[in-house]
């Protein structure tokens, strides 16, 4: 008997190594890149040139002073920030109270509202970037935080009532029930019942749309041009010149930017995957 539990788990062991193979090449396609670019933060600029690939034989932390200073991220940081934390707030309060209302009451053509806002979300906005910059134009918005702040709403709307709608869903009724019996109103029932119980769902969202804001490039640099409203994305323009680019400097500040992020995301990790995975089986 025991010779047939270790052929077993012999058999087991050998069945599941092509897994732990493939497992260990996708976490070097995904580390290796971003340990390159650590290691390149902490070269000089012809080390860089004589070993791009290796560790730097000596720490040049200077490159994170000097690429704080040239990219000007004291500014472009805090005016992400602005931006990351007004369309969060915006897209949750927003897309909350859509999805419960596609969720909960039962409104007559949901289903092809969520199919016209999925197909809405697939389109590029490169479509609507030349009418929408005449737009904004007009209506005084260009160069300013809530005008972009706006776009950024309309465009991560979509996904999040997509997926806080399919949170909502497994929600038991019986609360809500409950609720109105006792005289609730749907805004007590949503924010004092509904939300508590979606709040990984919520955190999800945040997150997934903090991302998309904060990497954002294209509508950053069209809709603000002012130097003193740029983006932590658009420091990177900084570091180049007309002929060559510092990638030392370059390195240092990718480093920065992706910091918060990689923290926020190890911190929250646990509630992220909660929310996709529960979020993605009902619908």
């Amino acid at each position: 008997m025991g010779d047939l539990n270790r052929l077993v788990r012999g058999g087991r062991g050998m069945s599941l190594a092509p897994n732990y193979v493939i497992l260990i090449l996708l976490l070097i396609f995904s580390i290796g890149p971003l340990a390159i670019m650590a290691f390149n933060s902490l070269k000089s600029r012809t080390e860089i040139g004589d070993n791009p690939l290796g560790l730097p034989r000596g720490l040049v932390w200077s490159n994170y002073s000097r690429a704080w200073d040239v990219g000007n991220f004291s500014t472009t940081m805090v005016n992400s920030g602005l931006l990351v934390a007004g369309t969060v707030i915006g897209v949750l309060l927003l897309g909350g109270m859509a999805a419960y209302s596609l969720a909960k009451l039962d409104l007559p053509g949901a289903g092809a509202l969520m199919l016209f806002l999925l197909v809405v979300s697939s389109l590029p906005i490169h479509l609507f970037l030349v009418p929408l910059f005449v737009l904004w134009r007009e209506l005084g918005l260009l160069n300013s935080f809530h005008g972009l702040i706006l776009i950024y709403i309309a465009l991560n709307a979509p996904l999040a009532i997509f997926l806080l709608r399919s949170y909502m869903v497994q929600l038991p009724r019986d609360f809500e029930d409950a609720a109105r019996v006792d005289g609730a109103g749907e805004w007590q029932i949503f924010a004092k019942i509904v939300v508590p119980l979606s709040w990984p769902g919520f955190l999800t969202v945040g997150l997934v749309v903090a991302l998309s804001v904060w990497n954002e490039f294209l509508l950053a640099t069209v809709f603000l041009q002012d130097e003193s409203k740029f983006t932590v994305v658009t420091s990177y323009q900084n570091f180049a010149t007309r002929f060559s680019r510092d990638w030392s400097l370059t390195s240092a500040a990718s480093v920065m930017m992706i910091v918060p992020i990689i923290v926020i995301f190890l911190i929250f990790q646990r509630r992220f995957i909660e929310g996709m995975t529960q979020g993605g089986m009902k619908g």
